[in-house]
């Protein structure tokens, strides 16, 4: 489904990524860890056309999307809930989640019911649906993560990227922001999932990679990352 081999990516001169390779199969949970600075937020930055890639490939779907505009490259599919969440703040809520359909609006997307995913997007997130008619940017953090990442779904994606969704959360939150997650996972959705919390990503997730230093350092099941003593020692410990 989205492919990424051989990555290069970085801000001018300052190089971030260094060759870096993942698959995020159809209908699966993907989660790329590692510590502040390794790259994360680059890789999906760079797979989601905000940053231009300087070298390597990617693929969704088959086709080749590094390069292209953010905007063509959610045309063909992939929705990005980035980091800081960056909701439309003078807007509605439920204008944020048309915005995430726009694509289905302009024919560049397969339309369906836009209205019917609306009102399921609501009831995945019940507190934006208490909510609906206020405006973003007076929504509390937790529920403007929550905002992001339906705003992301309401593309009616191929793949979702979420950077971080857990950032700044009470705890109750994050339990939350999991919980729909999951629920996200039992309906199909494909998912990278780039999150401070490791334990709780592996958890979730059916794959994972761990990132140091723009290199990918070791990937397997979520399962068997979970149980490697390298990776337990260096980001399962207390407080992950």
């Amino acid at each position: 489904m989205l492919t990424i081999n051989n990555l290069f990516a970085g801000y001018g001169k300052v190089q971030v990524l260094h060759g870096i390779s993942m698959q995020v199969p159809k209908g699966k949970v993907v989660t790329l860890i590692g510590s502040n600075g390794a790259g994360k937020t680059t890789t999906m930055r760079a797979i989601s056309g905000m940053i231009a890639p300087t070298a390597g490939e990617i693929t969704l779907s088959g086709k080749r999307i590094d390069g292209l505009e953010s905007y063509d490259i959610a045309r063909l599919g992939l929705a990005h809930s980035p980091e800081g969440r960056r909701v439309f703040a003078t807007m509605t809520v439920t204008d944020n989640l048309r915005l995430g359909a726009f694509p289905r609006y302009t024919g560049s997307r397969p339309k369906g019911d836009v209205e019917a995913d609306l009102e399921k997007a609501m009831e995945l997130f019940p507190r934006l649906k208490e909510r609906r008619m206020q405006l973003a940017g007076t929504l509390s953090g937790g529920e403007q993560q929550m905002l992001a990442m339906a705003r992301a779904v309401m593309l009616n994606p191929d793949v979702v990227l979420l950077d971080e969704p857990s950032m700044g959360l009470a705890p109750i939150l994050v339990e939350e922001v999991f919980r729909i997650i999951s629920r996200l996972k039992s309906e199909g959705v494909t998912m990278l999932l780039v999150e401070q919390f490791a334990a709780a990503a592996l958890a979730v997730a059916d794959y994972g990679y761990v990132l140091e230093n723009g290199h990918i350092s070791v990937h397997g099941p979520a399962t068997q990352l979970r149980d490697d003593p390298a990776v337990k020692a260096a980001y399962l410990g207390a407080g992950h």
